[in-house]
């Protein structure tokens, strides 16, 4: 039996060496197949879904990035232009220069500043980025403030020779175009109504050029007078709102004491009774930013107004007057370095942007004021 068993196990390893016989049954790879493509499928889904967050992800980052440096650049201030050089592209090489072109022709250059600078008209905007930016929307409707004003003295003084003489049309119609809601985008837009209002004193400009009867612009002192009677109260705002931006209680009180009385009775945040309100800290760039957009929307009438009026200046003996408001005018729109408004305390580290420009406006304000009362009586 032991020799039978041998003999089979002999029979065995020879076959073996020999190469004969069946060969032994390999172990089925199916189960390990299975797992390795459930594992390549799963592999495959989490690549793919990491690609696509990894495309939202650098989309986001470059919109993000896009909105940012559209909104740094839409928010510089737009420079300065000659108020003579403007006129004079208005009205043409050959055109007689006649009295008010040069105000007119600055009024005309200052809402197509509003209209065309980097960015467009954005103080209504619903898009981004307009819809995120507060600073040059502010500054726009300063800059609107003094628009409003100047072609309402137009219309009102410059351009009539009495108070019964009838209003000239084209500038009552650029005064209703400009004084529409700065906020509406949609049937009508702003925008569209202060088109039309440029529009308007493009044809009014014309008829002072022709010689048309209908168009007339008075130089006199009582009309310069009442219009700066009006860009007095619009500086003293604008000052005591900026002065407003510490919370300094004897300033505000000092401030408050100029108010009305029923004014006097507002408290605020603080708990203090005053006239004037500490501006909040969120309204403060605001605040900066449309007084900066009315001095230099300022600064170009002024600048045509002494031209067109250089004769009764000169017969008044107010045109040193004249050179402060515009000298003081230039400060207060002059380029800002710092990326943000500053709004320090005292002799401290950080310097007080508002209360810088508010000493500007204030300077000028006594400048309108001494220049109004030598039109008065000089």
């Amino acid at each position: 039996m032991a020799s039978s068993t041998l003999s089979e196990a002999d029979r065995i390893l020879r076959f073996g060496r020999s190469g004969g016989g069946p060969p032994p049954a390999a172990p089925s790879a199916a189960p390990q197949q299975s797992v390795s493509a459930e594992s390549s499928a799963l592999g495959g889904k989490d690549d793919r879904r990491g690609g696509a967050l990894r495309w939202v992800a650098g989309a986001i980052l470059l919109i993000t990035a896009v909105f940012s440096g559209l909104g740094v650049w839409w928010t510089f201030q737009p420079a300065k232009f000659d108020v003579t050089e403007n006129m004079r592209e208005q009205i043409g090489e050959q055109s007689r220069e006649v009295p008010g072109a040069v105000t007119v022709a600055s009024a005309i250059g200052v809402a197509d500043t509003l209209l065309r600078k980097p960015g467009g008209y954005l103080r209504n905007d619903v898009t981004p980025p307009g819809v995120f930016m507060d600073n040059m929307p502010a500054w726009e409707y300063g800059l609107l403030t003094e628009l409003r004003d100047s072609v309402r003295a137009m219309r009102n003084d410059f351009s009539r020779s009495q108070t019964q003489s009838i209003e000239n049309n084209d500038l009552k119609n650029a005064d209703s175009h400009f004084n529409f809601d700065a906020e509406a985008w949609f049937l009508p837009a702003a925008e569209e109504q202060y088109r039309q209002g440029v529009v308007a004193l493009r044809s009014y400009l014309d008829g002072l050029v022709s010689g048309n009867p209908r168009a007339r612009f008075y130089a006199r002192a009582d009309n310069l007078r009442a219009y700066l009677m009006v860009v007095e109260k619009r500086l003293g705002s604008y000052g005591q709102r900026l002065s407003a931006s510490v919370g300094d209680e004897e300033l505000l009180a000092a401030l408050g004491a100029q108010q009305p009385a029923a004014a006097s009775a507002s408290v605020d945040p603080a708990g203090s009774e005053s006239g004037v309100s500490r501006t909040p800290w969120d309204e403060i760039d605001n605040v900066f930013f449309e007084a900066r957009g009315y001095s230099w929307a300022l600064l170009h009438m002024m600048k045509a107004l002494a031209i067109d009026f250089a004769p009764v200046l000169q017969q008044k003996n107010a045109e040193v007057s004249m050179q402060q408001i515009i000298r003081d005018l230039e400060y207060a729109s002059m380029r800002k370095w710092s990326p943000v408004v500053l709004n320090g305390h005292g002799f401290g580290v950080l310097a007080n942007h508002s209360l810088v420009l508010a000493s500007y406006m204030s300077r000028a304000n006594a400048a309108v004021l001494d220049l109004r009362v030598l039109l008065e009586r000089g």
